[in-house]
């Protein structure tokens, strides 16, 4: 069973929710760290 149907646009958006989260969350934990470090 081979479906190359594209997937249902709540799934492509939660996988960019999910992507874009995670690297807002990344950003803001490496910022964080410096800002631990400078100080």
């Amino acid at each position: 069973m081979s479906e190359t149907a594209p997937a249902p646009w709540w799934k492509r958006l939660a996988w960019f929710v999910g992507l874009w989260a995670a690297g807002v969350a990344v950003v803001g934990a490496v910022a964080y760290g410096l800002r631990l470090w400078i100080h």
